[in-house]
C-alpha cells in the first residue's frame, strides 16, 4: 500500500481542540480559525493501488458509472460502508479535505435527501489527507478512532 502525505498541507496548519475539532488557520481568515471539513472515500485495495500507481483516479466502477466521485462525511461514512461493501474485506479508508477539491465538489441530494459530496474531476493521490485500513471484524467494518 502507497502512503499518502504524512504531514497536513503546508497551506495551512491544523490544530486538534477539545471534543476532537479540527481547525485550520490560514491568512485569508480575518479571524484565522475555521472548521476543517473532512469527507472519506472508501476504496477497495486495488482501486488504492491504482490510484497509488496513476497518482490520479476517475474512480470505482461506480463513479464511472456515475460521472462523479462518490464520498461521504463522517455521519455517512459507516453507512456506505454497511449498504456498499457489506461483506468486503481488504478496504482502505482515505480522508480529505472538502475545502481544498475546491468548486468541483458538489453537494447533492442522495440517501434519504442527504447531502453528499461529489467530485466532478478526476482524484488526485495529492488530494489525500490520510488513509488507514478499514477491517471487517464481527461482519461490520471498524473504523480508525476520532472517525465516527
Amino acid at each position: 500500500m502507497c502512503e499518502s502525505k504524512a504531514e497536513t498541507p503546508s497551506r495551512f496548519h491544523t490544530a486538534i481542540f477539545p471534543r476532537r475539532v479540527i481547525c485550520r488557520l490560514t491568512a485569508a481568515h480575518v479571524f484565522g480559525i475555521t472548521p476543517l471539513m473532512l469527507i472519506y472515500k472508501i476504496f477497495r485495495s486495488p482501486e488504492w493501488d491504482a490510484l497509488c500507481k496513476d497518482g490520479q483516479s476517475a474512480g470505482a466502477p461506480i463513479d464511472l458509472a456515475d460521472g462523479y466521485i462518490h464520498f461521504s462525511t463522517a455521519e455517512q461514512v459507516a453507512e456506505t460502508a454497511a449498504k456498499h461493501f457489506a461483506g468486503a474485506d481488504d478496504l482502505v479508508l482515505s480522508c480529505l479535505d472538502a475545502d481544498a477539491l475546491g468548486d468541483k465538489l458538489i453537494w447533492e441530494p442522495s440517501r434519504g435527501g442527504a447531502l453528499f459530496p461529489h467530485l466532478y474531476r478526476q482524484l488526485r493521490l495529492a488530494d489525500v489527507l490520510w488513509t488507514k485500513p478499514l477491517p471487517l471484524k464481527g461482519g461490520a467494518h471498524e473504523f480508525p478512532k476520532g472517525v465516527l
